[in-house]
């Protein structure tokens, strides 16, 4: 066998070319001599030392591998690989000790809450805090009639007992309260002994509106198990349609399921303005199309809200004049269609009045009352007139209580009708 060289790279000198072999004689292979012998096993490296140099010791390394050849180097000495297979006696020890027992998850402490509004929350609180912003709401709206018509009055009143009654009788006119009530008034307050002119009226305007609950109105099912039906009515320019959106607004605040009949089918823009509060509100409402019978959307909207399990019915009707007999007709035909769809339901009619209107709204209110019965006023605008007496003609006059009056544009400016508030800010 004749083995490679592993000598140095240094080019070699050719060697001469030798003879031929003559056909029939046999090529020598192995070495010719000792010396090309030994080159061909270990190269040149040999040369390089020297035959009295001594071997050098081997290092603590190389021990540790010599005795253990399959060992594997770590940064902290020789680690003997782990055996992947079990030895037969680790295998009968875990069937011995059965299937391994998934260690018990500990559930994570839940934190304390910590509520953004305080720790001391509570129902009552955020009740009051709603009263109270109602309130500031309420004095705010009122600012003008409280310069104009109760600026006037405590001017009258004077000091005390030096009242003037004859301007005290003018100041209740002009201020849209109605000359025959007002005259009432001021005759039963210069009657009462040992109280101020301004405590004496003060408390007959207060006894002119009826109690109520001071919170807010709560629609209440017009049937068992069915939906409160509220139906507005006013006449074109008051607000109804903005106003049902306030109320459809509020109830949404509260968590309940509105649908809104758009059955103002006469004014062109009725439909589309009820839609863009519905979008606003994310209420739902049922809509025909324009000159579409005020009825036939109502009874619609009733068989929706039932289908839906709505809480609350607010029906839009068609603002007009009271003097036209024949839509009142219409107005009393939408009344007796939903006695059909709901034979005994208890229906709410609210009456929208224009603030600024004075006793004309008073007459309007009237005709209305007679047409279809009213449960309820809501007083727009309120904000935009000084006088603010029309408050306490209407429900001396009708008997009809106050439900909301509106102090500005806002969905939140429709504010629930409290009397003692609202002549406290009237006159304070």
């Amino acid at each position: 066998m004749r083995f490679f060289r592993r000598g140095s790279s240094e080019p070699q000198e050719q060697a001469e070319p030798q003879e031929q072999a003559q056909p029939g004689e046999l090529e020598e292979v192995g070495p010719s001599s000792d010396e090309d012998a030994t080159r061909d096993l270990i190269g040149d490296e040999w040369q390089q030392g020297s035959p009295d140099q001594g071997v050098p010791e081997p290092t603590e390394l190389e021990w540790d591998l010599a005795e253990s050849p399959g060992a594997l180097l770590g940064g902290r000495g020789i680690v003997e690989p782990t055996a992947i297979i079990p030895t037969a006696q680790e295998m009968a020890e875990a069937r011995a000790a059965g299937p391994a027992q998934p260690e018990p998850i500990q559930p994570e402490p839940v934190p304390e809450v910590q509520w953004a509004w305080g720790s001391d929350y509570s129902v009552e609180k955020a009740d009051a805090g709603r009263r109270e912003r109602e309130r500031e709401a309420l004095e705010a709206g009122l600012e003008r009639s409280r310069e104009g018509f109760g600026a006037r009055l405590r001017s009258a009143f004077g000091a005390g007992i030096d009242a003037d009654w004859d301007e005290i009788e003018e100041i209740l006119i002009t201020g849209d309260v109605g000359a025959e009530l007002s005259m009432d008034i001021v005759e039963r307050a210069r009657r009462q002994r040992n109280v101020t002119a301004e405590e004496a009226v003060r408390g007959q305007l207060e006894g002119l509106l009826a109690a109520r609950d001071a919170d807010h109105w709560e629609p209440t099912p017009a049937v068992d198990g069915g939906p409160a039906i509220v139906l507005v009515v006013g006449v074109n320019g008051t607000g109804k349609t903005t106003t049902i959106g306030k109320l459809a607004a509020r109830e949404r605040a509260k968590g309940r399921r509105v649908v809104l009949a758009a059955a103002d089918t006469f004014r062109a823009a009725a439909i589309d303005q009820l839609r863009i509060w519905a979008q606003r509100t994310d209420a739902e409402i049922v809509a025909h199309a324009p000159n579409a019978d005020p009825a036939a959307v109502v009874f619609d909207a009733l068989d929706a809200a039932i289908a839906r399990r709505a809480d609350i019915v607010i029906a839009d009707t068609a603002g007009r004049l009271h003097t036209k007999s024949n839509l009142m007709d219409e107005l009393a035909k939408v009344r007796r269609v939903i006695d059909k769809r709901l034979p005994g339901a208890v229906v709410e009619t609210f009456f929208v009045l224009d603030a600024t209107t004075g006793q004309n709204g008073l007459v309007q209110a009237k005709a209305f009352h007679d047409a279809v019965v009213l449960t309820g006023v809501v007083l727009t605008k309120l904000d935009s007139t000084a006088k603010g007496g029309i408050v306490f003609a209407i429900e001396q006059q009708l008997g009809v209580p106050v439900r909301f009056v509106g102090v500005g544009e806002r969905a939140e400016d429709l504010l629930p009708f409290d009397p003692k508030a609202f002549v406290e800010a009237l006159f304070d």
